[in-house]
């Protein structure tokens, strides 16, 4: 029943976020709660890792998105330093 309360206090603060804030950390922190209530009872603790690894995850996604924006907009000859709007 902990389990069940806590998981349900995360979603709710998690959903209580911005979007821009918690790209990747909702997921995350289902697959980590789950994984850590089977793991040991350790929900919350999974839930909190997986948080941060999908937060971690997405802002790697989205530097590689920006990088490769911008090597597109040099190649399509756009002048270095300018970017397409």
């Amino acid at each position: 029943m902990k389990p069940l309360i806590a998981l349900t206090a995360a979603a709710l603060v998690l959903t209580a976020t911005s979007s821009a804030d918690a790209k990747g950390c909702i997921k995350g922190a289902v697959v980590g709660g789950v994984a850590g209530h089977y793991a040991g009872h350790h929900g919350v603790l999974g839930a909190a890792a997986g948080c941060l690894y999908g937060r971690h995850h997405a802002n790697e996604r989205e530097r590689q998105g920006q990088s490769q924006g911008q090597s597109q907009g040099q190649s399509q000859g756009q002048p270095a330093g300018r970017e397409r709007m």
